[in-house]
C-alpha cells in the first residue's frame, strides 16, 4: 500500500508535521510543491517556506510555482507521475492540477467540515466559543473546502485553550488522519460522505478589523476572542491614557465573571494586576505588548508604566 506515489503540497509548520509523518512512516513521497521564496524581516532576507526547508533536508524534489497553470510547472508535475496528491495549508488548486493523479487529490482541513470552511478554522472555533473541533480529510473539488469527506476525527476544546495549543494538537491529530486516509485510498476502501450545506459557521481570513477587541462585548466573548488569537496574530486594542493613544496586542488573559457598574473598557491597574471592565465581568491581562515594545507580563508593565485614573481601552 505504501508504494502509492504521493505528491505533497503545503507551506507552513502545520504542513511540515504531516509531511514528516509520511516520510518517517515510509510512504512514497515523490515530490513536494510549496510557496515561492519571499523576502522577510527588516533585512529583507530571502525566506524559504517551512515545508521547503524540511523537504530539502530529506532530499525530496521541490517545485515552487508562481502560477499553478503554468505549462512548464504542469509538465514538471506530470513527470513526477503522482498517483495521489495531498494538500495541507496550501492554496486553491486549478482543476488541471487536482484532477491529475489517478487516485485524486485530498486535503486536510483543521475543522469538522462543513463547519469552519475557510482560511482560519482553528482561530474561529475558539473565538466563537466552540467546545469541540477536529480534522477532516476530503477530496478536492472546484470550490473551497466543499468536497466529499473521507475521514474525520474530533477533539475537545478546553476552556483555557489558545490557538497555539489547539494548532499543535490538531497538527498531530491530522498527521495520523492523513496516513489513515492514504491507506484507505491505496486499499480502494474509501467511502466518502457528501458535505451538507452550512451557512452560519465560516472561518474567513484574519485581518486587523476582525482581530480588534470590542470591549463592549460580554466577558466570555472578549475572553474567547483573545485566546482564539493568542499567540498569532494576537488580538489588539488601543489604550487611551490621558492624552496618549497607543496600540497594544493582548496575549494571555483570565476572565472574572462579576456584575459591576463601571464603563466598559475602563482599565483598573494596581501594582500587581491589570484588568479591564467588560459586560458581566473583567478581563485580567497577564501578557501584553505595547507598540514598539517587547511582549511582557502585566506585572513588568506595571513596574514601569503608569495608567491614569481615566485610562481605558478603546
Amino acid at each position: 500500500m505504501k508504494d502509492v506515489r504521493i505528491v505533497f503540497m503545503g507551506t507552513p509548520d502545520f504542513a511540515v508535521t504531516i509531511l514528516k509523518h509520511l516520510v518517517d512512516n515510509n510512504y512514497n513521497v515523490v515530490g513536494v510543491i510549496t510557496a515561492t521564496d519571499k523576502p522577510a524581516g527588516r533585512g529583507r532576507k530571502i525566506n524559504e517556506s517551512a515545508v521547503k526547508k524540511y523537504a530539502t533536508s530529506v532530499n525530496l524534489p521541490v517545485l515552487q510555482p508562481k502560477n499553478l497553470k503554468n505549462d512548464e510547472f504542469l509538465e514538471e508535475l506530470a513527470n513526477l507521475q503522482a498517483q495521489l496528491q495531498i494538500v495541507v495549508a496550501f492554496r486553491m488548486l486549478p482543476k488541471v492540477v487536482w484532477q491529475m493523479p489517478t487516485h485524486g487529490t485530498f486535503n486536510l482541513h483543521a475543522s469538522l467540515l462543513p463547519e469552519y470552511r475557510g482560511a482560519a478554522p482553528i482561530h474561529w472555533a475558539i473565538v466563537n466559543g466552540e467546545t469541540k473541533t477536529g480534522v477532516t480529510t476530503f477530496f478536492i473539488d472546484d470550490k473551497i473546502d466543499t468536497g466529499e469527506i473521507i475521514l474525520q476525527e474530533e477533539i475537545a476544546i478546553t476552556e483555557t485553550e489558545t490557538v497555539g495549543s489547539l494548532h499543535d494538537k490538531l497538527m498531530f491529530l491530522g498527521a495520523g488522519l492523513v496516513s489513515k486516509t492514504v491507506d484507505l485510498i491505496a486499499a480502494k476502501q474509501v467511502k466518502t460522505t457528501k458535505q451538507p450545506d452550512l451557512e452560519d459557521k465560516f472561518a474567513p481570513k484574519l485581518n486587523p478589523n476582525n482581530c480588534k477587541i470590542n470591549w463592549d462585548a460580554n466577558v466570555d466573548t472578549v475572553y474567547n476572542k483573545i485566546r482564539g488569537l493568542n499567540p498569532f496574530p494576537a488580538a489588539w486594542t488601543t489604550i487611551k491614557n490621558d492624552d496618549d493613544e497607543i496600540s497594544a496586542k493582548i496575549y494571555a488573559v483570565k476572565k472574572l465573571s462579576e456584575e459591576h457598574t463601571l464603563e466598559y473598557g475602563k482599565i483598573i491597574a494596581s501594582k500587581k494586576e491589570l484588568k479591564v471592565a467588560v459586560k458581566n465581568g473583567f478581563i485580567i491581562i497577564e501578557e501584553i505588548k505595547l507598540s514598539g515594545k517587547k511582549k511582557m507580563d502585566a506585572k513588568s508593565l506595571l513596574n514601569g508604566y503608569t495608567f491614569s485614573i481615566d485610562a481605558k481601552m478603546l
